[in-house]
């Protein structure tokens, strides 16, 4: 059951004691898993909603509490962006739904992002970089997933398989990932923390500035190639390079070689997951959508090659890219681009130098000896995928509430400004702060209509 902004605002003074909204808004997430919803109260303070639509949404909703607790005030402090603060939440059935205190900036389409100024493809590789110098043990502490490189590849191989029983993903794609997720050499990379969900929605802009980074539901030790997979996916090949070599100047650790093969391979294999998403929830339109998304994606690389997602050449087609250089090697081909010409090095002649004859002394054969049966190393298992749950919510009505006040005169606070107070237990507030300047996006709505 969808939740209207509305109902949210309802929700949300049950999860925050004192909260009088006066206005409400939808907010941009994702559809196929949360309700959202942005609120301003009598005292001109911002909050935003987050309410599950399914059992595993709500468990990843649970999870990113657990996360931001355990970023300690010192560590928020090194980051160069703002974070969520948890402001309360409230159980409604089985789901929970969470309050936060409402963050500056705004959010900005891929094409949008990629238009901008060269200054905002530098601040996106500067967090990049931040989250994936974070310490390890901020997730190992938190008892959340951890992958070795062969590990994290065999959890790719064990979700190949498993979308592959849906039967509607097309045959090319298919040998096209196994082949990629087979090349060993590809997946040399050293883990490190990880984000998970990173894309445009969850990156609060304001003009040139990443002012906070939200969505944290998937944070884990991982290959840092999947937080780059929405940024090979958007095809802008001048904003990946100039965002990779802002990245690679600011982390400790230099990148890997192969981290934007990997991140085509995960921008492409997100379809899959899309698919058996949707095909877990019930959701025929979310199956129909993917079934013609990788369908474009499978004539797509079958007229122009796609990216390049594996260092061994796919058996049966020409090695493009063979003789390029590393830095090349990084860089995903532009999309519709065709294949560069192979230049085949003539093989020189070979001078034949006879041979003396040979005295051949026969040798007995050898009793043959049967190769002992080697046990099949244990393969970890897939992430489930649980059936959603939609258990019946009453959302009592919001009560008559006093009129709001003039809009134009109502001051914006700070993101991290007080909101912790509201329930116990809750994450230290940032102390850092930002103006918001995006009050005029709200549309104001006198609750005491509805």
């Amino acid at each position: 059951m969808r939740r209207k902004p509305i109902e949210l605002a309802a929700v949300a003074t049950a999860a925050v004691p004192g909260l009088t909204p006066t206005a409400v808004s939808s907010a941009a997430d994702d559809p196929a898993d949360f309700d959202s919803a942005l609120l301003l109260d009598s005292e001109g303070k911002r909050w935003r909603v987050r309410s599950p639509r399914h059992a595993e949404a709500s468990a990843r909703l649970e999870t990113e509490f657990l996360v931001l607790r355990a970023f300690a005030p010192a560590i928020r402090a090194e980051l160069p962006f703002l974070m969520p603060t948890v402001a309360g939440s409230v159980r409604l059935g089985s789901l929970s739904t969470f309050v936060y205190s409402h963050l500056a900036g705004s959010t900005l389409s891929v094409e949008e992002l990629t238009a901008g100024p060269a200054a905002l493809a530098r601040e996106t590789g500067t967090a990049l970089a931040a989250i994936h110098d974070l310490p390890r043990s901020l997730v190992s502490n938190a008892d959340l997933p951890s992958y070795t490189p062969n590990e994290f590849r065999q959890r790719r191989l064990n979700e190949l398989d498993q979308a592959a029983t849906t039967g509607k993903i097309p045959a090319s794609l298919l040998r096209r990932w196994e082949h990629a997720m087979e090349d060993v050499s590809l997946w040399r990379f050293n883990p490190s923390v990880v984000h998970g969900d990173l894309h445009e929605d969850n990156l609060l802009i304001d003009g040139s500035r990443v002012t906070a980074v939200t969505g944290w539901t998937d944070l884990r030790i991982g290959d840092p190639a999947d937080d780059f997979a929405w940024l090979v996916a958007s095809n802008e090949q001048d904003f990946v390079e100039a965002v990779l070599a802002s990245y690679t100047a600011s982390r400790r650790d230099a990148p890997d070689q192969h981290l934007l093969r990997r991140a085509a391979l995960s921008a492409e294999f997100a379809l899959a997951q899309y698919l058996v998403k949707g095909i877990a929830a019930g959701d025929s339109a979310m199956v129909a959508e993917a079934e013609g998304m990788l369908e474009s994606l499978a004539a797509d690389v079958e007229e122009h090659g796609g990216q390049s997602i594996s260092v061994e050449p796919l058996p049966g087609r020409s090695p493009a890219g063979a003789g390029a250089t590393a830095d090349a090697a990084l860089s995903p081909a532009a999309p519709g681009a065709p294949a560069p010409a192979v230049t085949v090095a003539p093989v020189p002649a070979v001078t034949a130098v006879p041979v003396p004859a040979v005295t051949v002394v026969p040798v007995p054969e050898a009793p043959e000896v049967p190769a002992p049966e080697v046990p099949e190393a244990p393969v970890p298992g897939a992430r489930a995928h649980l059936t959603p749950v939609q258990p019946a919510v009453v959302v009592a009505p919001i009560p008559d509430l006093p009129a709001p006040g003039d809009s134009d005169g109502a001051s914006d606070n700070a993101a991290n400004e007080g909101p912790a107070d509201a329930a116990p237990g809750n994450a230290p507030v940032n102390s850092q702060s930002a103006e918001d300047t995006s009050t005029a996006a709200l549309s104001i709505v006198d609750v005491r209509k509805h």
